[in-house]
């Protein structure tokens, strides 16, 4: 049996939740995961209030595999992400001298004022994640990663992790076509093929157009014989009850 790589991200900023900044990440992180087979299992979205990240942090990599997180490592007073991990690891947090020689890369002396010398703080023991945009770095410590919420370094950020981490078998899906069928005729027998298929996970998605509803069933696994077996017999109920809607 594959081994289970399991995620969970952290959102960390007061901007996401009023509604200022609209979150571009989870998507993003979400599809990455999964394509290297690491299962994203919990999304949370906290203020940047030290208690309330320090009370995620320790309870997210206490049941993942891996915590991700992002925001809260720019220069500004409400950037606390750094301060908050090495609380919740209880360790002590200085400026790091390879995140001073980082940031002076990019900025002269005379630039690197107390504020985005903010951004060289980092716990004590985390190895760093380099960011080839702006310069200032995330870090890992232990089992979480912490990257800045800027999509295009986090993206950044993130492909320089991933060769490191540990994954598990890719997921896989189909998507079939439940054509001219409403979810209310087939969700009955659609109960019954997902309860009959252990190791898969079958969702009905339903949206609109101009050209009317469509309704598309995803069937996901990991054993490609099981979503094979799953998919067909998804076919067959909805060919079942297309023929009962519509007798020769």
């Amino acid at each position: 049996m594959a081994v289970s790589v399991t995620a969970a991200l952290l959102i960390i900023g007061d901007e996401i939740l009023t509604g200022r900044t609209k979150d571009k990440n989870i998507g993003y992180i979400a599809e990455y995961l999964t394509g290297i087979g690491i299962d994203l299992r919990e999304v949370r979205i906290v203020p940047d209030v030290e208690e309330e990240i320090v009370a995620a942090v320790n309870a997210l990599r206490s049941r993942y595999t891996y915590l991700f997180t992002t925001g809260g490592i720019g220069p500004t007073h409400d950037d606390i992400t750094a301060d908050s991990v090495a609380k919740a690891f209880g360790v002590g947090i200085d400026h790091d001298p390879r995140a001073v020689a980082m940031l002076r890369e990019r900025y002269q002396p005379h630039e690197l004022n107390e504020a985005r010398m903010r951004m060289a703080r980092i716990p004590d023991g985390a190895d760093l994640i380099e960011n080839p945009i702006s310069k200032a770095p995330g870090f890992r410590i232990g089992n979480v990663y912490v990257m800045a919420g800027v999509p295009a370094i986090m993206q950044n950020m993130l492909d320089s992790i991933a060769p490191g981490l540990q994954t598990g078998a890719r997921m896989i899906s189909e998507m079939i076509e439940a054509e001219g069928l409403a979810e209310g005729i087939y969700a009955e027998g659609l109960a019954a093929v997902a309860a009959a298929h252990d190791g898969v996970s079958i969702g009905s998605y339903p949206s609109f157009s101009a050209s009317g509803f469509r309704n598309q069933i995803v069937v996901r696994g990991k054993d490609p014989a099981a979503v094979t077996a799953a998919a067909a017999a998804i076919h067959e109920l909805l060919g079942r009850l297309k023929g009962d809607r519509n007798p020769l």
